[in-house]
């Protein structure tokens, strides 16, 4: 990316209005070509990406979905399907949230659009096999001037607003707090990941420094995602897992920008949770 990825971090935001024009030549080429290498998650699963254009009915099945039906002038959509696997969604979240800062430091508008799609029209425009899952898509373009970019809902969704770290983060065991001198070199990397968009603005991720590792908890919403009726009843992916590949995606990309190495490791420390609804993700060992 031309600028650092903290400044395109704190750049991004939920666009829902755009200007109804395509995407310039030269951004369509860079993003496709940034698209074809973006094929393998942190955590191995195999995926695929595609910028497609905006079609006659796209926003009519959007709006059959239930939430994304206010989606203005998006001319675009990134689309990907993702193998089957048990990290599937979380690589899928990573992978995607690339492609969107990608997107986003070309000054491209994008919005996040997660519900029932591996069954739906944009399922057939990338032909999803039947061994791929689409949790999610994401709309593209040129963002419209004006507050109206920045709608009401977003507002309503209060999603500037983040918890703060004293309530995500923390040193050896849940309920101490990790404070930022604490952190270290590690400070930006958390703070990006804080900045981190989840679905509903939830913010499900929680993080336990232990003495070589940051070991990513998933803090599942009560009523919310996996377990949920709705979203059973719905056939909805579980979007919080989609979340904290996201939040993966933050974390490592700043990371490695300020010379940290470190890798991603399934090894559960077997810290003890707060109560049933926390389970653990995956560790990032510097």
């Amino acid at each position: 990316m031309q600028k650092p990825v903290t400044e395109v971090i704190r750049q991004r935001f939920s666009c829902r209005t755009f200007l109804d024009q395509p995407i310039d030549d030269q951004r369509q080429r860079l993003l496709a070509e940034f698209l074809a290498t973006n094929q393998v998650g942190p955590l191995g699963t195999q995926a695929r990406f595609a910028l497609v254009a905006a079609t006659q009915g796209d926003h009519e099945a959007l709006r059959g979905l239930g939430t994304y039906g206010f989606i203005k002038g998006a001319t675009g959509f990134i689309i990907g399907a993702a193998e089957r696997s048990p990290k599937d969604l979380e690589d899928y979240g990573y992978l995607m949230e690339h492609a969107i800062l990608f997107a986003t430091d070309l000054g491209l508008g994008t919005c996040w659009l997660g519900g029932t799609f591996s069954r739906s029209r944009f399922a057939e425009k990338i032909e999803v096999r039947r061994d791929e899952i689409v949790p999610a898509v994401t709309a593209i373009g040129t963002i419209a001037q004006g507050p109206q970019a920045r709608d009401w809902i977003r507002e309503r969704a209060r999603g500037t607003d983040r918890l703060p770290a004293e309530q995500l983060f923390f040193e050896q065991q849940f309920g101490k707090p990790l404070l930022a001198v604490g952190a270290g070199a590690y400070a930006a990397p958390l703070e990006a990941l804080r900045w981190a968009p989840s679905a509903s603005n939830k913010q499900p991720w929680r993080i336990v420094r232990t003495e070589n590792a940051f070991h990513f908890y998933l803090a599942r919403t009560k009523g919310y995602g996996k377990g949920s009726l709705l979203f059973f009843l719905l056939q909805f992916a579980d979007l919080q897992r989609v979340d904290m590949g996201i939040a993966m995606c933050h974390f490592e990309l700043t990371a490695r920008e300020l010379g940290l190495a470190g890798r991603w490791v399934v090894q559960d420390p077997n810290i003890a949770k707060p109560d049933d609804r926390t389970e653990y993700i995956v560790s990032w060992f510097g």
